[in-house]
């Protein structure tokens, strides 16, 4: 009988409260280039995708050409502005510190993310939670990005490498907070929990189950509910 054995978490979102910071720091990026980017529109087109993939779609939107220098140039202008801002802040959800600790107290963890190795592991040190997962999958280790399922496919194997050799894809619960994120979990074969920090019930409502925030979260009611007793 299939059981949750292990948790995915996506991270700016839904660990961290980032997104407003990650806007800021592409804003301040795309100004530089003569493209402006509202906030309705970052978070109804671009959020959910790695830096990469919203430069990609901003260039893309304004008819620019693409070369692999700029891109690498913006994405460094654009990680540096996040980071120096991430300093000043205080990000975790309120919530999130005690999920992932009893979390981690009966499963193994990891974080899929489109977010910069770096970035995930300086909150994460920062809010004494790094010790808790196992394994980080970050926009560095993919060739795709979400809502491909790889960043997902990716935190699988490694902890099934590292923590569970029994690990399959409909044992892992996948907490994540955009569509796109959704939409690579479940094609990873995943279940997903979607945390309504950034979007509306409404805009996630393809997840297998949905919370207003991690502070409501049980996981045994969950467990239950997710993968019922034959």
């Amino acid at each position: 009988m299939t059981q949750l054995r292990a948790l995915i978490f996506d991270f700016d979102g839904v660990i961290a409260d980032t997104e407003p910071l990650h806007f800021a720091g592409l804003q301040k990026t795309l100004r530089e280039i003569g493209i402006d980017l509202t906030e309705s529109d970052y978070f109804a087109n671009y959020l959910g995708y790695d830096d990469r993939g919203c430069f990609l779609a901003a260039l893309t939107a304004h008819a620019r050409p693409i070369d692999p220098t700029t891109l690498r140039q913006l994405m460094e202008r654009k990680a540096a502005a996040y980071l120096e801002s991430v300093k000043d802040h205080s990000v975790i959800f309120p919530g999130v510190a005690e999920l992932v600790r009893e979390a981690a107290g009966r499963h193994p963890l990891a974080i899929a993310s489109g977010a910069l190795r770096h970035e995930i592991e300086y909150i994460l040190e920062q809010a004494g939670l790094r010790k808790e997962f196992s394994h980080v999958t970050s926009a560095e280790d993919v060739t795709r990005g979400k809502p491909d399922p790889q960043p997902f496919l990716l935190a699988m194997e490694a902890l099934r490498r590292l923590r569970d050799p029994a690990l399959t894809p409909n044992s892992c619960l996948v907490i994540e907070d955009s569509l796109p994120g959704i939409r690579g979990a479940k094609a990873a074969g995943m279940k997903v929990l979607a945390v309504a920090n950034t979007h509306s019930f409404q805009d996630l409502h393809e997840a297998d189950a949905m919370t207003s925030n991690l502070k409501q979260v049980n996981l045994s009611e969950l467990h239950a509910r997710l993968w019922p007793s034959r």
